[in-house]
């Protein structure tokens, strides 16, 4: 038995998320898909994380074990698999590299930290609003990343976690927080975690758009953190301008 990593990217404009759902088409399930035709066996892939309906990854990491019985010795030839696995993948999936790793190495558990952005323009272009949100509210940003900070010193992010999510725990770490401005109207909001629960990022961004609207104060949104009910906080923004842009492990 031999443990993989798979790196790859994918639009996930098409997908019902990364994982496998009865009645919609995945992301891992067309990873599943290409690997067990090409290792001849059943293959299943467990993923860095999951991604919601919509939402993109520039960097996504899964691993899979294989005992393949036509494998040399040495293992897979690791190029030739990624190579092998782009023809058959659909062309918003797209894989970067294969690597042998070790048995203890878990693509999901052995993660320390997630980056993602959620992108937002400011005025109507064509060329953006597949991939990022078009607000048409001004926005005070500096408050916002002044609310943005508060997230840094926090540990339970109960507010920001989709209802009836199936989870033990609400405590997560994070890292980073903050607006970035790449043009006089566009900005994207990155945030680095250990971890992130269903929907967080999208109802943190849906909460500072608030702040930056003057709708709700710093001790506003303090008081929605200390809560830790969803129904606090503010609106889960569209999935489609959100990317799970980087794993660090």
């Amino acid at each position: 038995m031999r443990r993989y990593f798979v790196t790859f990217s994918y639009d996930g404009t098409r997908y019902h998320g990364w994982q496998i759902q009865p009645n919609g088409d995945s992301v891992q399930e067309r990873l599943q898909q290409a690997l067990s035709i090409l290792l001849r066996e059943k293959v299943v892939v467990t993923g860095a994380g999951r991604t919601d309906a919509g939402v993109h990854a520039k960097m996504m990491v899964a691993h899979f074990d294989t005992t393949a019985a036509f494998m040399a010795e040495e293992g897979i030839n690791c190029d030739q698999l990624a190579y092998k696995m782009n023809k058959l993948l659909p062309y918003d999936i797209a894989v970067q590299k294969v690597e042998l790793v070790s048995n203890t190495l878990h693509a999901r558990f052995s993660a320390i930290s997630r980056t993602y952005h959620y992108y937002i323009h400011t005025v109507k272009d064509p060329f953006r609003s597949a991939y990022s949100c078009e607000i048409h509210y001004p926005l005070d940003f500096a408050k916002m990343n002044e609310a943005a900070r508060l997230l840094k010193d926090w540990e339970d992010f109960g507010a920001f976690c989709k209802s009836g999510a199936d989870v033990k725990t609400t405590i997560c770490h994070v890292m980073a927080a903050e607006w970035h401005q790449t043009s006089s109207t566009n900005w994207y909001f990155e945030i680095t975690a250990n971890r992130f629960l269903r929907n967080m990022v999208r109802a943190v961004v849906g909460t500072l758009l608030e702040v930056g609207r003057g709708r709700l104060s710093l001790d506003e949104f303090r008081k929605v953190l200390e809560s830790g009910k969803r129904t606090e906080a503010g609106e889960s923004m569209p999935g489609h301008a959100l990317f799970l842009e980087k794993i660090n492990y």
